[in-house]
């Protein structure tokens, strides 16, 4: 799998544009299996880097979304909230929210496509 090269990844599996859109990405939705709810702030909500800030649910578990940044929630996909399964369609198209960021140099610290490739296949075992 290929992931976009225009967002920044975390280890827990996030992605965020230069924007402050921010999803999950394919892996993490293949290893969650069918998504059947999404869990967001609302809009207004400050989310801080490296906390939880929402969760997936899938038939075999409910996992923690993790602010890849800190900044304000502008907007929430409310379409995931009857069709979470966009997710699995489409992960690094099924955006969940996008905020204002507090500190774009925050950025910085991620990962890049390459080093998130890299990343999920030495986790992998590979």
């Amino acid at each position: 799998m290929s992931y976009p090269s225009d967002r920044k990844y975390t280890k827990e599996h996030e992605w965020i544009t230069a924007d402050g859109t921010i999803g999950i990405t394919h892996h993490a939705q293949d290893s969650l299996g069918d998504i059947v709810f999404v869990e967001l702030p609302k809009v207004g909500a400050e989310i801080t880097a490296g906390k939880t800030f929402g969760t997936v649910e899938s038939v075999k578990a409910v996992s923690d979304l993790y602010a890849p940044v800190s900044g304000t929630v502008t907007a929430t996909n409310e379409a995931l909230a009857t069709a979470p399964e966009q997710v699995n369609k489409d992960a690094h198209g099924a955006w969940m929210v996008k905020i204002n960021l507090k500190n774009p140099a925050e950025l910085n610290a991620l990962l890049s496509a390459a080093d998130y490739e890299k990343f999920v296949s030495e986790e992998a075992g590979h």
